[in-house]
């Protein structure tokens, strides 16, 4: 076994225990041990890291640890510019919640964005769909996180749904990619507008009569108009994407 000295940074220390938070601690490690083992044994999900630094030199999850090393962990908001956008190009966005976060799998809809979600996902359901369709998982689970299937995912630390909504605009950078009321918010499928006469069976007859937009789900084939609820919801997406902004605007440049 080799000895290692440890040390997490900004908010990877509330996933590990108090006594070791924010200072620098030994901790013996198995033959063998990569960084990314190491890393999830004090229970920090990969996903959460954003640089890993030996010895003052970056190496990847896959690199071996040697006694006397001194191990340096920082979260994934000190990623660089330039690689945030690669995994956004990558992903294009698309994202699957765990059974837990329906109303932010709701409110990410309503701005345009690809996200899966069903009340009894199972853990394992959330894992694969994250491989097979190259998804980004979001979750408060941390165990779910740390699955081997699972490369990209987000810990929302917020309990309230708006500040869930906050942290994935900001991690991930999307106030630009915002396309609101473009997706069905029940079963996330593109919304196509649909002529009146198409859809009148469907709609009450004072909507119908009142308003001359209508767009259809092609998936579920729900109807949508914009009634007095969509000047609310306007209203919120407006304050989402102006804290959004405003915290990229007052983030300091990232070395």
């Amino acid at each position: 076994m080799a000895v290692a000295e440890f040390l997490f940074h900004a908010e990877l220390n509330r996933f590990i225990a108090p006594a070791l938070r924010a200072r620098r601690f030994s901790h013996p490690c198995a033959r063998n041990a990569t960084v990314k083992h190491m890393i999830e044994v004090f229970g920090v999900p990969h996903t959460e890291v954003g640089a890993v630094w030996i010895n003052g030199v970056p190496v990847d999850f896959s690199t071996l640890l040697r006694e006397g090393d001194r191990v340096e962990v920082r979260p994934w908001h000190a990623s660089r510019n330039e690689e945030r956008a690669m995994l956004r190009r990558a992903h294009g966005e698309r994202f699957v919640a765990d059974a837990h976060l329906g109303q932010l799998a709701r409110n990410l809809r309503m701005l345009g964005f690809d996200v899966l979600y069903r009340n009894d996902f199972s853990d394992a359901e959330v894992a694969a769909l994250s491989a097979t369709e190259d998804r980004i998982v979001l979750t408060r689970d941390r165990d779910l996180l740390i699955r081997k299937q699972i490369e990209h995912g987000c810990f929302l630390h917020a309990t309230h749904a708006d500040e869930q909504v906050m942290e994935v605009l900001r991690r991930f950078r999307l106030a630009d990619a915002v396309q609101a009321f473009s997706r069905c918010l029940s079963c996330n499928a593109p919304l196509q507008a649909a002529a009146p006469e198409e859809v009148a069976a469907r709609v009450p007859p004072q909507s119908h009569a009142s308003h001359e937009r209508f767009f259809e789900c092609v998936g579920c084939e729900r109807v949508y108009w914009e009634g007095s609820h969509v000047v609310r919801m306007r209203a919120r997406i407006a304050q989402w994407l102006e804290r959004a902004q405003l915290s990229e605007t007052a983030r300091a440049p990232v070395r």
